[in-house]
């Protein structure tokens, strides 16, 4: 029996930022993972490092995590495709445009840097989008990342720092400071860390439901789209809690590849792609980027985001979530919905203060799970 400080189960870019940031702190750190590290949320993603204002938890959160990327990037290899190619929030019309001038503002407010485009700065910035727009707001310190190679990063550092990467036999059991694998396994550690993403399956009962989504990726078209685009109907499309929604988000890759996106569909298991919500996904970029009817597609898939009730991860200790007697060992970073790629060096960071007793740069009590314990999770 393998004793350690902390077992972490799940390796995708969470779960090793997790690793990294309790290694370098000195703690003996597992982690466990069945299949292969970064293979299921964080490889179906987009990688967009992105400001998200929804509400004042989610900005300070993310602006936090993407300040935190920074810091990494002269770390970072070349695998990693880090590009600081910004995003533009396209608006539509003067409606839009109204919250575009309302996002620049909280953006001020923040120190989060953004410019207000008119139709002609933003025709000029992507001469491919629909002529007719009412203009956008950009924020040149997003980024994009590749996803898988990112976690690998992580987690290097952290083997390096002395984790253990125990691969290929899934956790069945994980209680009272014990883990047991389906190989026989078992480890005791002071902390479990579950970070699995939408797999509840260690802990049922947890606020957290599965929404599908899908992604195209194109052959290699460089120039052709210069920031990551996303429209301001997004924010509302996106925040749907029951019905499927598309939404226009083209991503540019370092190769000149384009990922096209975005669509969100809850309690749908389904891991295929389906041809009704990917036309609506495609028809909708087509009329914010006729041109983009002209390229070729290459691959179609789908993944699984772990969404929570009110949009916000889970950060902490695990305590009564679920109804049961509170178990001290069991800890929680998960739920972070399409925002994990962005937030997982900073909610690592919000984690390990936690575990180590040191003062956080943010106020992590907006995330700890706590705040689901004393009612029933419900998504309204």
């Amino acid at each position: 029996m393998k004793n350690l400080d902390v077992v972490i189960i799940g390796a995708g870019i969470v779960g090793c930022a997790c690793a990294r940031e309790l290694s370098l702190a000195g703690l003996r750190v597992g982690v466990v993972e069945g299949k292969s590290p970064g293979c299921g949320a964080t490889a179906a993603g987009m990688g967009h490092l992105v400001v998200m204002d929804d509400s004042p938890a989610q900005l300070a959160l993310t602006h936090y995590s993407r300040s935190v990327w920074s810091e990494l990037m002269a770390e970072l290899p070349g695998s990693v495709e880090y590009e600081a190619c910004g995003t533009i929030w396209v608006a539509a019309d003067e409606e839009e445009m109204a919250e575009v001038h309302n996002k620049s503002r909280i953006c001020a407010a923040a120190g989060v840097q953004a410019s207000v485009l008119g139709p002609a700065e933003l025709s000029k910035a992507e001469p491919h989008l629909r002529g007719g727009l009412a203009g956008g707001l950009l924020v040149p310190d997003d980024g994009v990342v590749y996803p898988p190679a990112a976690a690998d990063f992580f987690l290097q550092e952290a083997v390096q720092a002395g984790a253990e990467l125990l691969q290929g036999s899934e956790a069945v059991f994980a209680s009272q400071g014990m883990v047991r694998l389906a190989n026989g396994t078992k480890l005791t550690a002071g902390r479990i860390l579950l970070a699995a993403g939408a797999d509840c399956s260690l802990l049922p009962g947890l606020p957290i439901r599965r929404r599908k989504g899908h992604l195209l990726i194109t052959d290699r078209y460089p120039g052709f789209v210069n920031h990551q685009l996303v429209e301001l109907g997004y924010l509302k499309s996106a925040h749907s809690t029951e019905s499927d929604s598309v939404a226009f988000n083209v991503q540019p890759r370092r190769t000149g590849q384009l990922l096209i996106g975005s669509s969100r569909q809850f309690d749908n298991d389904d891991s295929r792609a389906e041809t009704k919500i990917v036309g609506q996904m495609l028809e909708r970029a087509l009329a914010y980027m006729p041109g983009l009817g002209q390229l070729s597609g290459l691959r179609l898939w789908t993944g699984f985001r772990a969404a929570t009730p009110d949009k916000l991860p889970l950060i902490g200790p695990a305590g009564a979530l679920t109804g049961e007697v509170a178990d001290p060992s069991l800890w929680l970073v998960a739920g972070f919905e399409g925002l994990g790629i962005t937030n997982a060096p900073g909610a690592a960071r919000l984690l390990a203060d936690q575990m180590l007793s040191r003062t956080s740069v943010i106020d992590p009590q907006p995330f700890l799970p706590n705040r689901f314990a004393a009612q029933e999770a419900v998504y309204a």
